[in-house]
């Protein structure tokens, strides 16, 4: 009885996964460093794990406020040395990034770093 609840337990864990994997988007990220004023926040301070969102994202307001899982997943140049660090990273999204194009987040310098090397200005990555 004991290993049918281990399995229940472990496939659970396994459709879930794959659950968030089906309903990841694939595109790019930048990084910015001036926080303030936010067009979702104007002054208030949202930490720095924050976006911007291109107007794709963003539809007009309706993700101020929601949080992504962002992995980076490779440069966005062939040839280009791996600037992916291996991490993960969990952003608000606090702003519009009124000239970006595409699904594109516009992350702050820190949530950037914790996923790539900040040389690499541009990734290509997933969210969720």
């Amino acid at each position: 009885m004991a290993m049918s609840m281990k399995a229940s337990v472990l496939l659970g864990l396994v459709v879930a996964g794959l659950i968030s994997m089906v309903s990841a988007e694939s595109g790019t990220a930048t990084f910015y460093t001036k926080y303030f004023p936010s067009a979702c926040y104007e002054n208030e301070d949202h930490g720095v794990m924050i976006a911007a969102a291109s107007p794709a994202i963003y539809k007009h307001g309706a993700a101020c406020g929601r949080m992504y899982n962002v992995w980076c997943t490779g440069p966005t140049n062939q040839g280009e040395p791996n600037p992916c660090r291996g991490n993960g990273v969990t952003v608000k999204v606090v702003d519009l990034c009124d000239g970006c194009k595409g699904l594109l987040l516009d992350l702050s310098q820190e949530a950037f770093s914790q996923i790539a090397d900040p040389d690499a200005g541009r990734i290509q990555i997933e969210f969720y």
